[in-house]
Order: C-alpha cells, then sequence, then structure tokens
C-alpha cells in the first residue's frame, strides 16, 4: 500500500469512528438518563432483534455492532431500508397499546445492544421535560428519514434512487479526499439492489454507466464519488441536512 492509499485508509477509519449516529440528537446528560435504563443484549450476526408483526414496545441502542432494517415485499423479496451502525438509537414505540413492528430488524454482525422498555421510557420522559423533548425531536427525525427513503424510491426511478443511495452512503460513511469522496462501506451490488428496489444486474449496469461518465470510481470494492453534483440532479436532491440524508 503507498503513502497516499494508506493516508486515505487512515481518514476512512477515523470518519468511521466520528460517526455520532441518530442518538446524538440527545445531549450527553440525557443519553446518560437512557442508558441508565437500557438493559444490555447481546446478538449474533444473521440473528433478528424483531419481525414484523412482533409487538413494538422496546427501542434499540447500537453500543456496537450494526443492525439493518428491513420490508418484506409480497414477492418475497427484502428492501433494505436503514443501515444502523454503532451509536444509532432505533425502534418504535407508540401511544397505541398492542402496536407491531411494520419491518424488520437483522443484526449484521456480532453486536451488543442496549434494550429499552417502552414503560420504563415513559416513566423517564414523565421525570425530565427536556429529555422529552429531545424525544420528540428524535421521533421527527426517525420519521422525515422514513418519508425522504420512500420518497426517493418512489419518485424519481431506479436511477434516481441509487443516486440518492451513493449521495447518504456519503453522507454517512463519506470522507473528502482531494475533491472527492471515499465511502467507508464495502457493499454488494445485490446488497445495493435491495436498497434501490431492483435487480442486481440492474445496479451493474447503472455503476458501469456512471464509472464511463466519470462521475464515480471504485477502488478496492469501494466507491468513490467524483460528481457529486450529477447525483443530486438525478435524483432532484433538496438538500436535506446530513441529519436526514444518511442511512
Amino acid at each position: 500500500m503507498t503513502k497516499i492509499e494508506q493516508n486515505i485508509q487512515t481518514e476512512l477509519d477515523q470518519a468511521a469512528r466520528q460517526h455520532i449516529g441518530t442518538a446524538g440528537i440527545f445531549s450527553p446528560e440525557n443519553m446518560e438518563r437512557l442508558k441508565s435504563i437500557m438493559y444490555a443484549k447481546s446478538a449474533k450476526a444473521g440473528s433478528h432483534l424483531f419481525w414484523e408483526g412482533d409487538s413494538a414496545d422496546k427501542l434499540y441502542f447500537v453500543k456496537q455492532g450494526g443492525v439493518r432494517i428491513t420490508k418484506s415485499a409480497d414477492n418475497g423479496r427484502s428492501l433494505t431500508l436503514y443501515l444502523h451502525p454503532q451509536g444509532d438509537l432505533f425502534g418504535q414505540v407508540d401511544p397505541f397499546r398492542d402496536s407491531v413492528h411494520g419491518f424488520n430488524a437483522e443484526v449484521t454482525e456480532d453486536s451488543e445492544i442496549g434494550v429499552i422498555q417502552q414503560k420504563d421510557l415513559e416513566v423517564l420522559l414523565w421525570q425530565h421535560g427536556d429529555l422529552a423533548v429531545e424525544f420528540m425531536k428524535w421521533m421527527g427525525l426517525m420519521h422525515r428519514m422514513t418519508q425522504t427513503k420512500f420518497r426517493d424510491l418512489m419518485m424519481y426511478g431506479k436511477p434516481g434512487a441509487l443516486c440518492s443511495l451513493l449521495i447518504r452512503l456519503s453522507n454517512t460513511y463519506g470522507v473528502q479526499q482531494d475533491g472527492q469522496i471515499h465511502i467507508n462501506m464495502r457493499l454488494t451490488n445485490a446488497e445495493m439492489a435491495d436498497m434501490v428496489g431492483t435487480t442486481r444486474e440492474s445496479v451493474n449496469r447503472m455503476l458501469s454507466d456512471m464509472r464511463k461518465e466519470d462521475i464515480i470510481e471504485m477502488y478496492e470494492g469501494s466507491i468513490i464519488i467524483k460528481d457529486l453534483d450529477y447525483l443530486r440532479d438525478i435524483c432532484h436532491c433538496e438538500n436535506c441536512p446530513k441529519e436526514i440524508c444518511r442511512m
């Protein structure tokens, strides 16, 4: 590995460690309050934290590892909606009893998860008004993220969905290097296809076209974005904050 390549890899590793996560919306004091009511759960890669139809009465905090949120389609395919790395808080708690999950949560690597029971959370929110306000902001953030992802999938075709995915990956795992964005997340074309609701062959073709037009470059399985404006034009980017335009 050359000196330049070593510098790039060092910056990529630093970017991965600096990922704040959706839990970053909480103040340090309130994050500690949330951690105080979590119980620890170890989860092996390939296992599930919950399935569609399971009771939705918990939140999950990724202490270490990663979780993929998917939605099952009628044709048997699975659509990947989120990739939750370390530092993310996710889950579904509703004011209505007997609420159920609309998604699946698959553990992508051996993980340590903090689990928050809804009944414990409600007590904490009653006790701390500032935490309740931040929790409301977190719920709004998660709603906006879901809303924009479905917009990307439905409004501008598969090319628009793929361009949006590349932008989200760059916001979540990317690092700037010599005017380009190196994405520190290796995904197969089949995995990317599951994220945009198309086939692996279609993703192969679209990425190949982008390489020919010098929009992106591939380096040892990673994607380098060379023309971010092109991607934004194709997906009609609305310049959402990075807290929303992320994986």
